[in-house]
């Protein structure tokens, strides 16, 4: 057996922290089977430093056949990511979720659905935008992302310029990012931060945090933040 420390990162990657789980409950002897027989096929190219040290593009022509296409970062379950791909069939979507336990649930889902235009990276979104060709992504979601309550962590927070600077760097101009959480102090640093990297807030006031999208379908988080009594907010931003 190897003793290989696989968060170690290889020769010529950046120091990048990690937070957060990779690993949860043991997983269902199905959920097994589905990395064992899904994964691979649904990958969107090579994506970790270990297989691409030289960070070559990702050819998304090829992986889509020309759609535009979408980005979600962290999927959770991937309830929401596969409402989309089934409701919107012309878009290729790739998600990224470094906790196995929600790929496990995805390709399950996957599956049940039947939907052939998703493709899965298993890791960090950090590493997805190193290889995304630049303005190549057409909308793309964050959704309940891990709230990091505590003061001193929020540098660890998504909405931060070492994740927004990347990200804005592959969407195209005019796309479009929507963002969901149930932690007031969260959409304050969305609000703050988002904009200073080229984003312009579609919203008119206050009132407008409130409204869902059409072709939204609520997710295992929006329905626990609503059980606790929090409210979920939603922001819609374009890209300049």
């Amino acid at each position: 057996m190897s003793d290989k420390n696989p968060d170690t990162a290889p020769t010529g990657a950046p120091r990048r922290n990690f937070y957060g789980r990779r690993h949860g409950k043991t997983l269902r002897p199905s959920q097994q089977g589905y990395l064992e027989e899904d994964l691979a096929q649904l990958s969107p190219g090579p994506v970790d430093w270990d297989v691409n040290p030289e960070r070559r593009p990702l050819d998304l022509d090829a992986l889509f056949g020309g759609k535009d296409v979408w980005l979600e970062i962290g999927f959770g379950g991937g309830e929401h990511m596969v409402h989309q791909a089934v409701t919107h069939k012309q878009v290729g979507i790739i998600g990224c979720e470094p906790f196995i336990n929600g790929v496990a649930m995805l390709l399950g889902k996957i599956r049940a659905a039947g939907a052939e235009n998703i493709a899965v990276h298993p890791g960090d979104a950090r590493d997805m935008f190193d290889v995304l060709p630049k303005a190549s992504i057409s909308r793309a979601f964050l959704l309940y992302p891990d709230p990091w309550p505590k003061k001193r962590h929020h540098r660890r927070r998504f909405v931060t310029p070492e994740h927004l600077e990347p990200l804005a760097r592959v969407l195209k101009p005019g796309a479009v990012l929507r963002v969901a959480t149930d932690i007031p102090d969260y959409v304050r640093q969305t609000l703050e931060q988002v904009p200073r990297q080229g984003f312009t807030w579609t919203a008119e006031g206050p009132s407008d945090w409130r409204a869902p999208w059409d072709d939204w379908i609520s997710t295992r988080y929006e329905q626990k933040a609503l059980r606790e009594g929090r409210t979920p907010h939603y922001l819609t931003f374009l890209r300049s």
